[in-house]
């Protein structure tokens, strides 16, 4: 972070070393481990935050699948860096890049080392940030700024079923439940048998991040995307490294679904059918980026199949030499490219037509038709998935106006006064406004994720929606602490102040802060970027606020048969990081609308 652009040799050689170091590390400590004939090791480290009921703790786990992801990521991310100093040189954002993916290779190590959900947890988030930046690397372009919005709201949606599944978690164990005690099958079995519906739904919610974050059917058609970021971090992350953590999630927690038979149906179902449908959009595509990436999608859903049949050991071989081919494959791409446009340049004999109307043919190009739509796999999602809550969200679009702002904000200081006089409020006005606040939490941010004609305006609604999800849940319980709360809304405060601030500073140099477009403005005022990202970060609850753990503590106090305010707190933190990013990215990112500079092309 210290050194300058230009400073390459520096910044090349401090990546090499800290990798080198960890790869030269992973493998003298897997031998040693082997030595001593592979123990799994189960490390409780630093204590976060701990009550009578409550604990969350940094734990660290060892077995076999971590020595191979471990070293098989060192190996990886160290080839990947050595090829990337050649390959960016004298790009501008040289420095950015190194930053960037050796923040992707802790959170990828914090992942694979995690003891319990909740480390799992922080790697995973970074990983989802990580995966954003990278894809807008070349920020100054259209395509690959809206692309690295619409992955990360696949990796949102993941995130969030990670989130409920810890928030079930504490509810079936009333503890923070460790992948060690998951090897229990007695005390496994036991609790499966106790609370069945709540594990039903604690499985799907791990099946379901682990198929967004392996790109598998009906989540595939974000990978492809994802390739508008550099080829050398296609290659870490989308080719080998971070696109097999789907599977490493279902080897973790495979003896908790392992006799639940809807669950192993579930995912042989979905393996089954990635496998088949991304094989045949693989043979149709006519980018070489799209076409490693569906043949990749189409192995990860074997893999799928054979973690849910028991074959570990193949599994794990399968995770390495898919990750190895895909790298290799995406690093000598553009040089394939060059050869084979220059063979058909001078080579080239068309194909004669032959014209069929048999029943097959027309099955066959129908099947072509479909497979070069890559399945409407992006058209089905938008339908399903946004489309509602921008239809919501511009129902109640009449709250967006001053005067229903002034009044939402007085509203939550009337429910301020009545959260220090609950004790006097009637229980079943008690339940009703806890849901009421949670609801009106969950129009507004959905009214920010439609706001367009002001940033400032979208800002400040997001600000008010967090204020009302975290009255809500501290009207319902009475054993959430004061500090618990303070613990979500300290570092929410100081974000959101530091957001308006920037945004504010912003608006008196541009006069116009529209979200109709990518306006570009990082050419002009990157420190103004720079730290309003780290606003964004911070106001979505990243591992490094104290936010992040107000965030698990708040899902800890509500209890499990509160479906509707779960619901309700869900979307809103579904909708918050999509909301936050999309007006970073769409204020600062994208193609300048100044005439002295550049206009890039719309895809890399």
């Amino acid at each position: 972070m210290f050194f300058n652009n230009t400073q390459e040799q520096l910044i090349s050689r401090l990546s090499f070393i800290c990798v080198g170091l960890q790869l030269i590390g992973i493998t003298l400590f897997n031998i040693y481990w082997l030595w001593q004939q592979s123990p799994v090791i189960n490390l409780k480290h630093f204590v976060f935050f701990k009550e009578d009921t409550i604990e969350i703790f940094l734990s660290f786990y060892f077995d076999k699948t971590t020595a191979v992801f471990s070293f098989l990521g060192a190996l990886v991310t160290f080839l990947v860096l050595i090829f990337s100093k050649y390959y960016l040189h004298r790009d501008a954002g040289y420095k950015r890049f190194f930053n960037t993916i050796l923040l992707f290779f802790f959170a990828f190590n914090l992942t694979v080392f995690a003891g319990n959900f909740e480390t799992l947890f922080i790697g995973w988030e970074f990983l989802g940030i990580t995966s954003f930046l990278l894809i807008a690397f070349y920020r100054d372009r259209y395509l690959p700024v809206k692309n690295a919005l619409k992955t990360i709201s696949l990796y949102r949606l993941g995130d969030i079923c990670l989130i409920l599944a810890l928030w079930s978690s504490h509810h079936i164990w009333n503890e923070n439940i460790t992948f060690l005690q998951l090897d229990n099958l007695e005390l496994v079995a036991s609790h499966i048998t106790e609370h069945y519906n709540s594990v039903i739904f604690l499985l799907a919610m791990i099946v379901i991040a682990a198929t967004i974050k392996s790109a598998q059917y009906p989540f595939s058609s974000w990978l492809p995307r994802a390739m508008e970021g550099p080829t050398t971090s296609s290659a870490v992350f989308y080719g080998s490294l971070a696109v097999h953590l789907g599977v490493f999630l279902l080897l973790r927690t495979y003896h908790y679904w392992d006799n639940v038979l809807p669950v192993k149906i579930a995912i042989i179902t979905i393996g089954a059918l990635t496998a088949i449908i991304a094989t045949l959009i693989a043979r149709v595509q006519s980018t070489v980026k799209t076409q490693i990436a569906y043949s990749s999608v189409a192995q990860i859903g074997l893999m799928f199949i054979e973690v849910a049949l028991g074959w570990h050991v193949l599994t794990l071989i399968h995770v390495v030499g898919n990750s190895l081919l895909r790298t290799y494959q995406l690093l000598v791409s553009p040089s394939v490219l060059g050869y084979m446009i220059h063979d058909q340049f001078f080579n080239f004999v068309p194909s004669k037509q032959i014209s069929s109307n048999s029943f097959l043919s027309k099955i066959k190009n129908s099947f072509y038709l479909y497979s070069l739509k890559e399945w409407n796999m992006d058209t089905y999602l938008k339908k399903i998935l946004w489309n509602p809550f921008k239809f919501i969200g511009n129902c109640f679009s009449f709250l967006s106006n001053k005067v229903s702002l002034i009044i939402c904000g007085l509203v939550f200081i009337g429910g301020v006064l009545l959260f220090y006089f609950d004790n006097h409020i009637p229980k079943k006005i008690d339940e009703f406004l806890h849901l009421f606040f949670a609801f009106v939490g969950m129009i507004l941010i959905l009214l920010s994720f439609v706001e367009k004609r002001s940033a400032l305006k979208a800002w400040i609604l997001i600000i008010l929606s967090q204020l009302y999800v975290v009255l809500s849940v501290a009207l319902l319980n009475d054993k959430y602490e004061y500090t618990e709360i303070l613990l979500y809304m300290f570092s929410l405060l100081i974000a959101a102040f530091i957001g308006i601030l920037f945004l504010l500073k912003l608006k008196s140099k541009v006069n116009d802060l529209s979200l109709n477009d990518f306006y570009g403005h990082m050419h002009e005022h990157p420190k103004l970027g720079k730290w309003f990202l780290v606003a964004c970060l911070a106001f979505v609850g990243l591992p490094f606020t104290p936010s992040f753990i107000g965030l698990d503590l708040m899902y800890t106090h509500i209890d499990h048969e509160e479906y509707l305010l779960v619901t309700f707190i869900t979307i809103s933190f579904l909708v918050l990081e999509l909301a936050v990013l999309r007006i970073y990215a769409r204020i600062f990112l994208g193609p300048s609308k100044k005439q002295t500079h550049p206009i890039a092309y719309r895809s890399s």
